[in-house]
């Protein structure tokens, strides 16, 4: 099946692109390596699946996806172009030779901290510049987190935003639970966003903090077997304390009690924020403010288990 849509879209590109291999599928898009012929230039072009293009509006998508263009910055993957051929919705980006953080954490091993407190300051990066360009990425997941010559980078920023407001009719079943819909991605997924309410930056922020959970813990905060199961916990649950699944300083547990706050109010103002306490918990030197807001929200139930008895008192 993926050979017959490699040569279909082949096809339908003509020789804009020559199509080399297929390096990945997901719930949103298939994504092929290719070589854009015009310029000799490496890229990844993502065409996304029949059922969620049937929904778009291509005009608008394309639209969506030059806004999101316009950012530049180190620690983004920068979108190229979008259009249609064929029948086929597609966009394209710069291909990244390397991995991601999805693969890093494919053995459920906690990542070394200063590994991880290297790619989650990289991530935060990324979104401090999106957010003050008035762009809010709805998807941050470990998918999305590609890791090259020691350095994360962010993809497909815009990409959800884009999908949202290309949705031609809203006739077809396309859901919060769609697996890869472009609301999100469930384990990762902030509350407010699984309930369907208002999305802005600190969505973002939530789902930073849910992979620093990840990547520090080895498991992911909320885990269910059906998406609909995943999303009602994000909602109404409370997940473990992660001092209780690694060998984590108990610091941590008040730094992602406040980025993972069901209350967005009650989360860090911005990624950076989030990075530098997170940094803070394994130098000692927690952010002045970090504890008390931590404590408070530990009080008010932010974890489905009591600490352990010897991280009752913890470094100030």
């Amino acid at each position: 099946m993926t050979s017959d849509l490699q040569d279909l879209l082949q096809r339908a590109l003509g020789s804009a692109y020559r199509i080399d291999r297929e390096i990945g599928v997901g719930g949103m898009s298939t994504v092929f390596a290719a070589v854009e012929t015009s310029l000799n230039r490496h890229v990844a072009i993502k065409v996304l699946q029949p059922e969620l293009a049937a929904e778009l509006s291509t005009d608008r998508f394309a639209r969506e996806v030059r806004l999101a263009a316009s950012l530049q910055q180190a620690n983004i993957v920068p979108l190229l172009s979008a259009g249609e051929a064929g029948g086929f919705s597609y966009y394209t980006m710069p291909l990244v030779e390397g991995s991601s953080l999805r693969a890093l954490e494919a053995s459920g091993v906690p990542i070394p901290p200063h590994e991880a407190i290297s790619i989650l300051k990289d991530v935060a990066r990324a979104l401090a510049y999106a957010h003050h360009a008035g762009i809010v990425h709805r998807d941050i997941k470990p998918d999305n987190i590609l890791l090259s010559g020691g350095t994360a980078v962010v993809s497909d920023f815009g990409i959800a935003k884009a999908m949202d407001i290309a949705r031609a009719t809203g006739s077809a079943d396309y859901t919060l639970t769609s697996p890869g819909s472009s609301l999100g991605t469930p384990s990762y997924m902030a509350p407010e966003q699984a309930a369907g309410g208002v999305v802005d930056h600190r969505t973002d922020l939530y789902a930073l903090a849910a992979i620093a959970y990840r990547a520090l813990t080895g498991q992911p905060p909320f885990a269910g077997g059906e998406i609909a199961e995943t999303l009602y916990k994000v909602v109404h649950t409370r997940p473990r304390r992660p001092s209780l699944l690694a060998d984590v300083p108990p610091e941590l547990d008040l730094v992602l009690a406040i980025g993972m706050a069901k209350n967005p109010a009650q989360r860090f103002a911005t990624a950076a924020e989030l990075a530098e306490a997170l940094e803070g918990v394994f130098s000692g030197t927690l952010p002045e403010g970090v504890f008390e807001r931590g404590r408070s929200l530990e009080h008010g139930g932010a974890w489905a288990s009591p600490p352990r008895a010897s991280t009752t008192r913890l470094r100030r």
